[in-house]
Order: C-alpha cells, then sequence, then structure tokens
C-alpha cells in the first residue's frame, strides 16, 4: 500500500473544518490528529473527522504519528504556532497569510531551514487546477501578453469586535484576509509587482474594512485590486492582453473553469485537466504530499520567495493606508 501522509490539524475553526473534509478526499493523505486549547474541542472535531484528540497545541506536535501540521489560528498566532511544531521536527502548512508581516514571515522560512523541514503558506488559489491551467498557458504565450489584470473579494462582515475578522489583535485586515487573494493572482499572472498604491477605509478601532489597489508589474502592465469587508463585491478576475480577455468567474480564488475570449473571436471554455479536489483544499494538501514524498522543503507552486514578495507588498500598502500591528515594532 502506498505511504500516506499523517497529517495533524493545529485548531479548530471554521477553516480547519474546511480543510478536514478535503482531506479526507485526497488518497495519500491521512488525518490522525487534531488539537486545541480544549480537549472538549479537539475531541468533537475528532469525533467528526477522525484521529485522535489532543487538549493542547504541544501535545498536538508532539504527536509521533504526525507528519505534517496544518495551522490554521488566526494570523497573530501563527510564527508561533509554527515554531512549535518545527521545534518538534514537524513539516508545516501554515493558513495564508503565513504572519503579520515581511519580519515574522522571514522568520518562519528561517526556522524552517534551520530545522530542515518543509514549509508552505496555504494559498489554495496557487495550487488550483484552473489557475495552474491559466499560468501556465499565459507563460507559455498562449493568450498573448498581458497587459492589464483585475481581480476582486468582498463580502459583508457582520461580526463583532471581539470576532476574528474584526479584532486588531487578531490581524484583522480586509487586506490580509482578502486583499491577499487579488495581490495573488496579479503575481501569479503578471509577475512581481514593481510598485503599488493603496488607498482604504479604516474602523475606529484602526483596522482597514475596505482596500483599492493599483499595481505595476513587469513590463509595464497594470493591476487593479480592491478587498471589503462591508460588501458584496463581483469576485470575479480577468487579465487582458493583447490578444483577448481571459475571464474567471464568482469565486474566482478558488475557480472551477475560466474563459478565453480572443479578440473578435468566440468565447472558449478553459477547464483543467486535473479535477479541483472537494473546495480546492484538497489540491494544496496534494501539493504538500508532492513534495514532501520527493523530499522538497519548499512548493514551486508556492515557493519562499512569492509568500514573501506578497508579505511585501502588504506592508507596503498598510504603510500607506496607516495600518499598524503591535509586531510590527
Amino acid at each position: 500500500m502506498a505511504h500516506k501522509t499523517r497529517w495533524g490539524i493545529l485548531a479548530t475553526g471554521k477553516i480547519a473544518h474546511s480543510f478536514a473534509v478535503d482531506l479526507a478526499l485526497v488518497p495519500d493523505a491521512e488525518l490522525v490528529a487534531v488539537g486545541s486549547r480544549r480537549i472538549e474541542a479537539a475531541q468533537a472535531f475528532a469525533d467528526q473527522y477522525g484521529g485522535r484528540a489532543h487538549g493542547s497545541y504541544e501535545d498536538l506536535v508532539a504527536d509521533p504519528d504526525v507528519d505534517v501540521v496544518y495551522v490554521a489560528t488566526p494570523h497573530s498566532m501563527h510564527l508561533d504556532n509554527a515554531r512549535l511544531a518545527f521545534e518538534a521536527g514537524k513539516h508545516v502548512l501554515c493558513e495564508k497569510p503565513v504572519t503579520l508581516n515581511l519580519a515574522q514571515a522571514e522568520e518562519m522560512a528561517r526556522l524552517a531551514s534551520e530545522h530542515d523541514r518543509f514549509l508552505m503558506e496555504a494559498m489554495w488559489t496557487a495550487c488550483n487546477p484552473v489557475i495552474r491551467t491559466l499560468v501556465d498557458g499565459i507563460r507559455a504565450g498562449r493568450f498573448g501578453t498581458p497587459r492589464q489584470a483585475s481581480a476582486e473579494l468582498g463580502f459583508v462582515v457582520d461580526q463583532g469586535p471581539e470576532h476574528r475578522l474584526m479584532d486588531p489583535a487578531l490581524g484583522a485586515s480586509a487586506l490580509l484576509d482578502m486583499g491577499i487573494y487579488p495581490l495573488t493572482f496579479c503575481h501569479l499572472v503578471l509577475g512581481e509587482a514593481e510598485s503599488l498604491t493603496a488607498s482604504a477605509v479604516l474602523s475606529e478601532s484602526g483596522i482597514d474594512l475596505d482596500v483599492a489597489m493599483t499595481g505595476r508589474y513587469p513590463g509595464g502592465a497594470l493591476g487593479l485590486m480592491a478587498a471589503s469587508m462591508t460588501s458584496w463585491s463581483a469576485r470575479t478576475a480577468a487579465v487582458a492582453t493583447d490578444e483577448g480577455r481571459l475571464e474567471v468567474p464568482a469565486q474566482f480564488h478558488h475557480p472551477t473553469y475560466a474563459v478565453w475570449t480572443p479578440g473578435g473571436g468566440e468565447p472558449e471554455r478553459i477547464e483543467a485537466a486535473a479535477p479541483v479536489i472537494g473546495q480546492g483544499y484538497g489540491n494544496e494538501i496534494a501539493e504538500v504530499d508532492r513534495c514532501l514524498t520527493e523530499g522538497l522543503r519548499e512548493s514551486p507552486w508556492v515557493p519562499h520567495a512569492q509568500t514573501l514578495s506578497l508579505m511585501r507588498q502588504m506592508d507596503d500598502v498598510r504603510r500607506q493606508i496607516g495600518v499598524r500591528y503591535a509586531v510590527d515594532r
């Protein structure tokens, strides 16, 4: 029987549940343990999805049957949680964004190298088969030369000030939670941003509720990006080239298809040869499994350099809009 990558899930919030559902669909992956700060929460999660329950994160990373830990806590806790896992000899898939700022992200990458462990940001968009097909096609010149790209992601967050999406102490931010997707999309289709200009509306507590960004990319290409916690955006993306237009429908950050329309031509539906596994978390899980099987310490689809570049961009945007966290000091 083929070897299965044995997973431990650190935290039991909403995204951990979605992750566990998709993990069950990946043939070479197995959930063996879950950890929470409360044993009752861990046990309820284990009863639903399998694996043994641990009443602390320390016990989870110490579990000898765990190969890789999925860090599913709020952004502000990621570095400490990843450090625990690395020091226990575990590989790490860390929910996006990996940290609150570039300095923390660089430290996480340093720890992974120091302990010779695999690290990948859980950017499922970069592992999505449809997005991979578009990126490969753009790089091969199939769609012409990209000149502009746009992407927006927004929904209404109707939560109290103590909620993760509203609490500055937990890294609340339209940019970090939603804006990272438009930034990632433009990075994938246009390359690394040369400059960004941003504007935002802040809450009374100082977090960004709405943010709009324009970017200049290699070759003079331009990107238009937006994120919102106060409005229901179209949640679509597009790339305009000198030969036509690529459109990614709603939920562009985990699409099931795209549409290519040549200038003056008929629309063509673009689908990937590989399936989207579950909601799409399954594809990033499969990518981690593949990398570990091949002995890699980072994924070519979500390399450390890409993660750090996007964190650098978000630091710059936060500087422009006046959003700071305690760790920035």
